[in-house]
């Protein structure tokens, strides 16, 4: 959540942390509009595929990406106009509408549809069962955040009490976990592509299975951008949301391997080999939406499990929140 007592702590971490990157081939005269990711992951990949495939570029934008390392920073750079367009989990936007600003952040583009993480253990085993994460430790992120919410809501499924049966280690910052994890004694951690194959490939821990998978379909990433800046630039957004939307298209239309080529750009200390294997980890548990409507029963589900972890007293109405309206057109009007 984004409390008004970290926002200062924020902004300035936002200045001091931004890596930005643009698209590949891109010519200048381009609309740059600054997007911050809570991660860089394989987790994006229509949006990198968009990127790569001049889809933005069609559009007349040049994506400047900042990966801000955490919804609350997302949310933080929005707020302060750092950034004109967030891509995080939407609970930020539930949370800062609760707290009853005005000028609220509206949902407009989902972009995935179930957790992307994985739980990866420190031994392999094939017949993991949830039973198994009795009693030890577990590395989930941040509390609060959707990664660390899906993953208690999926333990409490399973009839484990996440406060008695389970350590919950969530003091480790959100970029650490892998290395907290190799290096530490939890015996288990939640990990986004292409870290959890990574890992894996040097024999520091086993992919047990796909966080995604259990928890069902969820708003887990989308983009979001301030009310007021929604009205100001409808032309934007709807440029926006046209080339998201082919590049959600691109990737349902493309084998792994292609996929795996057109996002390695965004990738380059990464294994080509490991790209297109983490991609098709990915299409197996059909990860990426087809478009980019936010669908009202997974809103309400992703809602469910704010309530389960005790940080949602009070749900937010999805007419409101979410803003299907240039999702809808860029349906109807790209071909």
């Amino acid at each position: 959540m984004v409390h008004k007592k970290k926002m200062l702590a924020l902004i300035l971490s936002f200045m001091t942390a931004i890596v930005c990157f643009s698209g590949c081939g891109q010519s200048d005269g381009l609309r740059k509009i600054k997007v911050g990711e809570v991660t860089h992951s394989v987790f994006y990949a229509p949006q990198y595929a968009a990127i790569s495939q001049g889809f933005f570029a069609d559009e007349g934008l040049e994506l400047e990406l900042s990966n801000l390392q955490g919804t609350d920073k997302v949310m933080s750079g929005i707020l302060s106009d750092q950034i004109e367009i967030g891509l995080s989990g939407p609970e930020a936007a539930i949370y800062v509408y609760n707290e009853g600003k005005e000028d609220y952040v509206e949902v407009f583009s989902q972009l995935t549809k179930r957790d992307g993480s994985f739980l990866v253990g420190k031994e392999p085993n094939e017949s993991f069962e949830w039973d198994d994460i009795r009693g030890k430790t577990v590395i989930p992120g941040r509390k609060g955040g959707v990664p660390y919410m899906t993953l208690e809501y999926i333990i409490k499924q399973n009839g484990i009490d996440p406060v008695n049966d389970v350590v919950l280690d969530d003091s480790i910052q959100f970029s650490l976990m892998a290395g907290a994890f190799a290096g530490g004694e939890a015996e288990y951690v939640s990990l986004f592509e292409p870290t959890a194959s990574m890992i894996e490939q040097e024999g520091k821990g086993y992919i047990l299975c796909s966080i995604g998978q259990e928890s069902g379909e969820i708003p887990y990433t989308a983009y979001t951008a301030k009310k007021s800046f929604i009205e100001k630039n409808e032309g934007l957004i709807q440029k926006f949301t046209n080339a998201v939307y082919r590049g959600q298209q691109w990737v349902q239309q493309h084998s792994a391997k292609e996929v795996a080529e057109a996002v390695q750009y965004a990738f380059p200390d990464t294994d080509l080999d490991i790209l297109t294997k983490v991609v098709e980890r990915y299409k197996s548990i059909d990860v990426w939406n087809s478009d980019p409507v936010l669908q009202k029963e997974p809103f309400e589900l992703l809602q469910t499990v704010m309530s389960s972890a005790g940080e949602l007293k009070t749900k937010a109405p999805y007419e409101i929140i979410v803003n299907n309206r240039f999702a809808e057109k860029a349906i109807q009007t790209v071909k």
